[in-house]
């Protein structure tokens, strides 16, 4: 009797053989037990036809596959859909990028067809004639290879519900049959080259690795358009025998060889010792790209707004500027190696959008510490800080920018004792205006301007600006004028950001989907912000320090200012033109002071370079004054500097400046001030000195009316007062009643009354 054939002895090429029916010597010569199993197998076609039938219209479409492909790594794209970076995200499979047929390489898709399914593109889903082989071979017990297509093979790899999926010995006749009606229903629905492209994309090779993208940069660390004919022979092994020994996979690449070059040589030598070094090959990098900081941040980011891991994340860099930016800083600090410098971080800002257009977190390989962020890293900020405190003092009618300030030795007494600030070079100038301090970068005028604002105003500016401040500004003092807060430098710059945009604060974003926030009122004074930007694109003034050949001169406007902090652990150079912010850091991650680096060695030409080169084809113009600004004639007494026209605000201008008057203003009276003590002075009472002569001495700047917790206590430019225990507050107005300043006081100790005075 002749057999009824089944189209059952299908098998997967990751199999071992097909599905075998064991029949006894006793039954393969009773024709009545061959034809009761063939009835009986027969039944079961007819059974599970139905069930099958099911599964296979339950299959997903080409576009819902693709679309709900979750890649092992996610790719981070530049503004332009560039890939910067790509990511790691899930350390339970190795799953690539999804891989359009035309972009993998044709001796892949050749060895892959002649390896798996030789008729491909004339079935219709199931290869009947080598099915037919396939079951009289298993009839007859003779050992075969499996007849599954192609299309059958990916109805597996798509059976979400697990009804296919195969256990370790192989699929069940009935799961055969189920993949068998799937395959021809998933014929019908998809083309040929959608259903190639999708088994490429989603069958297992080895291991964890799973799809063409993640095979070929995994074991040859390229992309799968790169293949050559080697490297697919190799691939197409591995699908028939993902977990097979070194030599097995040799054999079995040789042969596919052979079918892609019919009546040529086959380069099957040297074969096994290429497999071999493939196949060590577990793992590549786990990031890899140009941006691996602001990936992680943003990574993070669409984590926390519950989006997951994407497989694709837009950010709003700049690719060319990015390679530009790692490129100059890595040059840069090769030039300071000897200098006992090894890091560095730089960021871009667009002023308008506030879209982050470079992010370089760390000098890479020249770093000890390359996986820290130093945009985000917490450092000193130098005198980078001092144009906040020159616009607080500008828009509080403090001074002007051609008021006089003294460059001199100075005390200045605090609640931890005396503050001694000092400059950079260690040398007095004198006698300065207010433009020149702060161009030139002078510390002594910037700690006397910060006495005539106070620290705990300041620190408030600075918060406003953007500045995460962890402590008030009666925590670091008089020092806090000289950068002695920690502050990353993505802040920083985008506070400079604000100077640019006229006062006004927004947040800097790295990707499209962070939400605008709404414009705000000025955080900056915008006429203060208009001069101080007027002050740090102003060369001349700057020469007393830098010199007129200075690299912080640019050929288009632009306003920039350096600072270095204590012992040299941090040097920086943060400036804007039109259209960017630019902030740099140079030092060292793990805190090691550089050797003989200044303002502009060291971060200055970085950021120089980056400037130079965003505007090699855009121009960059002075903005234009904001209302309530006047110009006017300065003169100076002394000659202590040459006449020029000055910026003022409206009301405060004045002709001539001498260091009688230093920071008065015409016709106008300059806004009063404690000098001493310092707001949060702590006072500890003496039991064992008689109490009238326990007094704390109060000074102003100028005569004024004081008034103790609320109350009229004195006059003039000086108080004494016979402290009791306490907390209180000293307030210092003007002849109109206006307070002007205050400053906090806190008595402590016993055998004083209450209310003796």
């Amino acid at each position: 009797m002749v057999p009824v054939l089944l189209p059952f002895p299908f098998e997967e090429g990751g199999g071992e053989g097909p599905l075998t029916l064991t029949l006894s010597q006793k039954e393969r010569k009773s024709e009545c037990c061959l034809f009761q199993r063939q009835r009986g197998l027969t039944a079961l076609l007819f059974a599970f036809t139905a069930l099958t039938a099911t599964t296979a219209h339950a299959l997903p479409t080409y576009t819902e596959v693709r679309t709900a492909h979750q890649p092992s790594d996610t790719l981070i794209l530049d503004r332009n859909g560039e890939v910067i970076q790509r990511l790691r995200t899930d350390s339970t499979v190795r799953r690539g990028q999804w891989v359009a047929l035309q972009d993998i390489s044709p001796a892949l898709r050749t060895a892959m067809v002649l390896s798996e399914d030789q008729h491909f593109y004339e079935h219709s889903g199931v290869d009947w004639r080598a099915a037919s082989a396939a079951a009289w071979g298993n009839l007859w017990n003779s050992k075969t290879r499996g007849a599954s297509t192609i299309t059958m093979q990916l109805a597996g790899l798509l059976d979400g519900g697990g009804y296919l999926q195969r256990s370790a010995r192989g699929r069940s006749v009935a799961q055969k049959l189920g993949q068998t009606v799937a395959a021809q229903v998933l014929d019908r629905r998809w083309r040929k080259d959608q259903i190639l492209e999708a088994y490429l994309n989603l069958v297992p090779f080895r291991g964890e690795v799973v799809g063409i993208d993640a095979l070929s940069r995994t074991l040859f660390g390229k992309a799968a358009h790169g293949l050559d004919e080697r490297e697919a022979a190799v691939a197409a092994a591995l699908v028939r025998a993902p977990n097979a020994k070194v030599q097995q996979v040799t054999q079995r690449a040789c042969g596919v060889l052979k079918a892609m070059q019919p009546g040529g040589t086959p380069g099957c030598d040297g074969l096994d010792m290429f497999a071999t070094a493939a196949l060590q090959r577990r793992d590549f990098e786990a990031s890899e790209g140009i941006a691996p900081h602001l990936a992680r941040r943003v990574l993070a980011e669409s984590m926390l707004q519950g989006s997951g891991a994407s497989a694709t994340i837009r950010s709003t860099l700049s690719a060319p500027l990015q390679r530009f930016a790692v490129e100059t800083l890595q040059r840069h600090l090769r030039e300071l190696h000897g200098r006992h410098v090894e890091d560095g971080a730089l960021v871009v800002l667009d002023n308008a959008s506030g879209n982050v257009l470079a992010w370089v977190g760390s000098s890479g390989e020249l770093s000890q510490a390359s996986e820290v962020d130093g945009v985000m890293a917490l450092r000193q900020p130098g005198s980078t800080l001092k144009p906040f405190l020159y616009a607080q003092a500008l828009a509080e009618r403090r001074i002007t920018a051609a008021s006089l300030l003294e460059d001199s030795p100075t005390h200045i007494p605090t609640a931890s004792g005396l503050y001694i600030p000092q400059n950079y070079d260690r040398q007095f100038k004198g006698w300065v205006s207010a433009r020149t301090a702060l161009a030139a970068s002078l510390n002594v005028p910037a700690v006397r301007t910060l006495v005539m604002v106070s620290p705990d105003a300041f620190a408030r500016q600075l918060k406003a600006a953007g500045l995460p401040l962890r402590e008030g500004g009666d925590y670091y003092g008089y020092s806090l004028a000289l950068g002695s807060a920690e502050v990353p430098l993505l802040n920083l710059t985008n506070a400079y950001r604000t100077l640019a945009n006229g006062g006004r604060y927004g947040p800097a974003t790295t990707t499209a989907l962070q939400a605008v926030i709404p414009a705000r009122a000025p955080a900056i004074d915008p006429r203060a912000a208009f001069i101080v930007g007027d002050i740090l694109s102003d060369s001349n003034a700057r020469a007393r320090t830098f010199g007129t050949a200075s690299v912080l001169a640019t050929r288009f406007w632009s306003a920039v200012k350096t600072g270095t902090s204590k012992d040299m652990r941090d040097n920086w150079a943060i400036g804007w033109s039109q259209r960017y912010t630019v902030g740099v850091w140079v030092g060292n991650a793990r805190g090691a002071p550089m050797w003989d680096v200044s303002g502009t060695s060291g971060a200055a030409p970085v950021w120089a370079a980056v400037m130079q080169h965003l505007h090699a084809n855009t121009p960059s113009r002075a903005p234009q004054p904001p209302a309530g600004l006047v110009q006017a004639r300065a003169a100076f007494g002394s000659e202590l500097e040459a006449a020029r026209s000055e910026w003022f605000m409206e009301g405060t201008a004045q002709a001539l400046f001498n260091i009688d008057t230093p920071s008065g203003t015409s016709g106008h009276s300059a806004p009063l001030h404690i000098t001493a003590p310092a707001s949060g002075t702590i006072v500890a009472l003496d039991p064992d000195i008689p109490p009238n002569r326990q007094r704390l001495s109060f000074k102003a700047s100028a005569s004024g009316r004081w008034l103790l917790d609320g109350q009229p206590f004195a006059s003039g430019a000086q108080a004494q007062w016979l402290p009791w225990p306490g907390r209180h507050v000293m307030q210092l107005a003007n002849e109109k009643g206006e307070v002007q300043d205050e400053v906090r006081v806190e008595v402590r100790g016993a055998g004083v009354k209450a209310g003796l005075k």
